[in-house]
């Protein structure tokens, strides 16, 4: 450091830069002796530790400020040690983020998932891993409750549907997806259910009919969490039974999540309240239960 007549003290010890006090500061919040929530001393008495002049206090916490590392900055009173940002996790493909999310959320005492999708499978697959880790006695909620918006079977879909055209009974594309609706929410309750019989926890699964096509997958966890998927429609075909399908379909497994938490910030939190708002309304409207039959 370059000592000029400015940063000299009358005593003619060198005076600390905004910089240093800045680093100083940033290095006591990394060790904890400044911890989030904490007011900082006063500008007088940092001040006075430093052997400096308020302004250059002012200085380092704008640094400080700029950081992120400091909150409720204001000239009425000492601001706060700034809580650690959250890292914004990026969005992932469904059958890559849904899995580690479920299993986080399994670990609450009482477990809460809704979901609102085309077929269950993506969540019957990513159920699978906390599921799993309850068998390995890795962990062990008292109650599990799982509510899923499914499309009801007697509506007309957006999508899978036929190039054709065709839709409703007789329709094999729309077969098609009644089969894979039905199975996939039977093995969904199955290997939930089956946790009450092993574990003797608390568990409900239940499903009731959407009555139009979600243009969106969504799942929320422990009202904390939201991941919102959208469905991209694309031309494929697909052999079925003795049929060759041409149809407009999505596959939902490949479907990018994009993750809000509710303690990342006021966009998070109020999309997830708002997110949860809306499913419980609609869960609360519909009255009808899933059909899980032909």
């Amino acid at each position: 450091m370059v000592v000029t007549q400015e940063n000299v003290a009358v005593n003619g010890s060198s005076r600390h830069s905004p910089q240093e006090i800045a680093d100083i500061l940033r290095e006591r919040i990394r060790s904890g002796d400044l911890r989030a929530g904490e007011r900082l001393p006063t500008q007088a008495e940092l001040a006075e530790e430093f052997g400096v002049e308020r302004g250059t206090v002012r200085q380092a916490l704008r640094v400080l400020q700029q950081d992120g590392l400091l909150s409720n900055v204001s000239k009425g009173s000492p601001p706060r040690i700034a809580e650690p940002a959250h890292a914004r996790e990026e969005p992932r493909p469904t059958m890559v983020g849904l899995a580690p999310r479920l299993t986080e959320a399994f670990s609450a005492a009482h477990v809460r998932v809704d979901a609102a999708c085309l077929t269950a499978e993506s969540l019957v697959l990513a159920l699978s891993e906390p599921v799993r880790h309850i068998h390995e006695g890795r962990i062990r909620p008292e109650s599990v409750d799982v509510r899923v918006l499914l499309p009801s079977r007697e509506i007309n879909l957006a999508f899978p549907v036929s190039v054709e055209g065709r839709d409703g009974a007789g329709d094999p594309v729309h077969e098609r997806w009644l089969g894979q609706r039905n199975a996939q929410a039977r093995v969904l309750q199955h290997n939930l259910l089956t946790l009450r019989a092993t574990h003797g926890m608390e568990v409900r699964v239940t499903f009731r009919a959407l009555p139009f096509t979600p243009p969106v997958k969504l799942y929320l966890l422990n009202g904390e969490e939201a991941l919102i998927g959208y469905y991209l429609p694309t031309r494929r075909e697909e052999q079925w039974e003795s049929h060759t399908l041409q149809m407009y379909d999505v596959l939902g497994s490949l479907s990018v999540l994009f993750p809000f938490v509710k303690g990342d910030g006021q966009r998070d939190r109020m999309f997830v309240e708002e997110s949860q708002k809306w499913f419980d309304t609609l869960w609360e409207t519909i009255t009808t239960d899933l059909t899980l039959s032909w």
